[in-house]
């Protein structure tokens, strides 16, 4: 399991050309999803850090970003891979959210519960008051030798 009282963590893209380091507010004490449209198609789960806590070792002329919708919130990827490292956070334009599958040694399965942020009704359109949308769960599988195939999905 993930180290939750470590503030600094080493992490990449996934080919490996931007390299970096995020000193995280509270840990992985942040964790969280969002439910906009943007966060639901990326599917990544993020932490905090703040604004001047990410130090880049190398590669941060070969990110590229995205805006979209109010502009506020930018989101930066590898140009060459395509992975999201991070992004400014709109309703805290003071902290970046991590990608926590990019820091080394940790991914989103390490963590049984991630609370979801409803961000179809965001803080800064609707009152300043977050919306928990729900929780995602994570429950591994008993490890087997036998592997089941995946059942279509139900609509």
């Amino acid at each position: 399991m993930t180290d939750t009282t470590k503030r600094v963590h080493a992490g990449q893209c996934h080919c490996g050309a931007v390299r970096f380091e995020a000193t995280l507010t509270d840990g992985f004490h942040t964790i969280r999803r969002c439910t906009c449209s943007y966060c639901r198609m990326r599917g990544a789960v993020v932490v905090s850090a703040e604004m001047g806590g990410i130090h880049f070792l190398r590669g941060e002329d070969v990110l590229t970003r995205y805006r979209f919708n109010t502009g506020v919130a930018e989101h930066f990827f590898c140009s060459r891979c395509g992975i999201y490292t991070h992004h400014q956070r709109r309703s805290n334009t003071a902290q970046y959210g991590v990608n926590v599958a990019c820091l080394d040694g940790v991914s989103p399965f390490d963590f049984h519960e991630v609370p979801v942020i409803d961000g179809v009704r965001h803080p800064k359109d609707h009152d300043g008051q977050y919306r928990w949308a729900g929780t995602l769960r994570f429950e591994p599988a008993a490890v087997s030798d036998d592997v089941p195939t995946p059942s279509p999905a139900r609509s």
